[in-house]
């Protein structure tokens, strides 16, 4: 395993070369990565203390001899789609994110019912960039970057011990000739209470493995003898917060699970099962009113109730609407729209709108050899530029643009740290928007091509733009990261080919 042979050299690295003993820690019946970088304490306070971690091989700051070090924070779309396009004769490459895989979001609503297996969705890090597993001086690492030291060059990370109660996290250092943050942005909950307790986001896969384990297990517990009719329809409801694409996704996606599956397999309670969808304000705001007409009419059609309101609180089996209205709910997802993570909040540079500010060519520019791409970013009201949309389309194709300025900058000799300065970067990035899509169930779905709400242009519904769509998908999926026989076909009836 690729991550288990870096694993190797840091840890051979470190026992040659410190004086500190680490310690190891009762086997568990399944080792995690964190496991085996468990030091002590004595050993991370000490690194905590360098500007850069000499302990540990290809960490140190790069020689002029050797290549330079891209950086990436993040393993999103635009991260992703940079380290798939950057020049691996030029660079050495070092992902750092608390996932080892990128995920396909258009299709992630359909994996919580079973339409697609959950690797369907998935493509590890090694497969988009194979230099991560084969290159010397290339790494991924499991970990979260808690702080930026922009004077030295310097980012610090922490590995990622979630779930393992007995360890305590490692810091370490890496230091960059060029830096790349693209962490993406945090599920917004607009500090209701009880949302990150009761409610599951659908952002991530392990969100979709969780909603479907909820919902299944609902299921079993409802055809339960002695269950009341009242726990019954608390159980079998399901209620999505908010309007967006991926709020209605998911809703046409279980109204199509319920019509063709539960009232199939659990004939018993396919009475007492509903899917309630709650917007503030319009569902699909983005789209084309004519396509929010359709959409409206066709989840109503499919046994979705809209609820127009407000969350107020968030309790363990109900929610409270700012009318006063309790809502029982047995599933509850949450899908409201991104905001800043802690990390962007937490530093010390100008930002736009919340997100890290950056100018035409996605650099940070108060501080050198530092770029900024995805949801995380936004451009200065010195640029004269409007915050883009957090969409996967504008992600990719930052990261794509991105990944050929650096190669040009590379070529021409501004790889290392602090001597791009009078290189020309080129043409500035512009963003195009080529339209949006989403599916509403029942194999039709919405494609709105105008480039904004405002300008005309082109607009479809029905089982046309649903092919329109999956196609879209799909196809995207294989051309912006790598073919493989992981996006394979579907039968009807949503059980994968063998």
């Amino acid at each position: 395993m690729p991550w288990f042979k870096n694993l190797i050299k840091i840890s051979t690295t470190i026992s040659n070369q410190s004086s500190y003993s680490y310690k190891f820690t009762t086997p568990l019946a399944s080792p995690s990565l964190t496991q085996f970088l468990q030091f002590t304490k004595e050993y991370s306070t000490n690194s905590n203390n360098c500007s850069t971690n000499h302990h540990v091989a290809g960490l140190e700051p790069t020689k002029t001899d050797q290549k330079p070090r891209v950086v990436v924070l993040g393993s999103g779309w635009a991260g992703c789609r940079l380290m798939k396009d950057i020049d691996t004769n030029i660079y050495d490459v070092v992902c750092v994110s608390p996932r080892n895989h990128m995920v396909f979001t258009p299709l992630l609503a359909s994996t919580c019912v079973g339409t697609l297996e959950f690797r369907s969705v998935a493509e590890p890090i090694g497969r988009i960039q194979p230099a991560i597993s084969r290159e010397p001086s290339s790494y991924f690492f499991l970990a979260n970057c808690n702080g930026i030291d922009f004077d030295n060059h310097v980012v610090q990370c922490q590995t990622v011990t979630e779930g393992v109660e007995t360890m305590e996290p490692w810091n370490f250092n890496i230091s960059y000739d060029k830096l790349v943050i693209a962490s993406g942005a945090h599920a917004l909950t607009f500090g209701i209470k009880g949302v990150n307790e009761h409610a599951i986001f659908l952002r991530e896969v392990y969100h979709a493995q969780e909603i479907r384990r909820k919902l299944l297990l609902n299921l079993m517990l409802s055809d339960l003898p002695g269950v009341s009719e009242e726990e019954k329809r608390r159980l079998l409801h399901c209620v999505v917060v908010g309007g967006g694409p991926t709020g209605v996704e998911f809703s046409g996606e279980l109204s199509d699970f319920i019509l063709k599956d539960v009232h199939q397999r659990y004939a018993h309670v396919k009475d007492y099962i509903r899917v309630t969808l709650i917007e503030a304000n319009e569902i699909l705001s983005s789209f084309d009113d004519r396509l929010r007409v359709y959409a409206t009419k066709q989840l109503t059609k499919s046994g979705v109730r809209l609820v127009r309101g407000l969350v107020q609180d968030v309790q363990p089996e109900k929610i409270v609407l700012s009318d006063g209205t309790n809502v029982p709910y047995g599933l509850l997802v949450w899908s409201t729209g991104v905001g800043p993570s802690p990390f962007v909040n937490s530093l010390d540079i100008p930002k736009a709108k919340g997100r890290i500010g950056i100018d035409e060519w996605l650099r940070v520019p108060s501080v050198q050899d530092v770029y900024s791409i995805g949801d995380c970013s936004g451009f200065l009201e010195s640029t004269g530029r409007q915050v883009l949309p957090a969409l996967a389309q504008v992600a990719e194709r930052q990261g794509k643009y991105l990944a050929n300025l650096l190669n040009r900058v590379g070529k021409e000799g501004g790889g290392h740290a602090n001597s791009a300065q009078n290189i020309n970067f080129g043409d500035p990035f512009i963003y195009k928007h080529l339209g949006s899509m989403a599916t509403i169930g029942r194999y039709k779905a919405l494609v709105d091509l105008r480039e904004s709400k405002e300008a005309k242009g082109i607009s479809l519904a029905g089982f046309t733009s649903f092919f329109v769509w999956r196609s879209a998908s799909i196809g995207l999926a294989h051309h912006t990261f790598v073919a493989s026989n992981r996006h394979r076909r579907v039968k009807d009836n949503g059980t994968p080919p063998p």
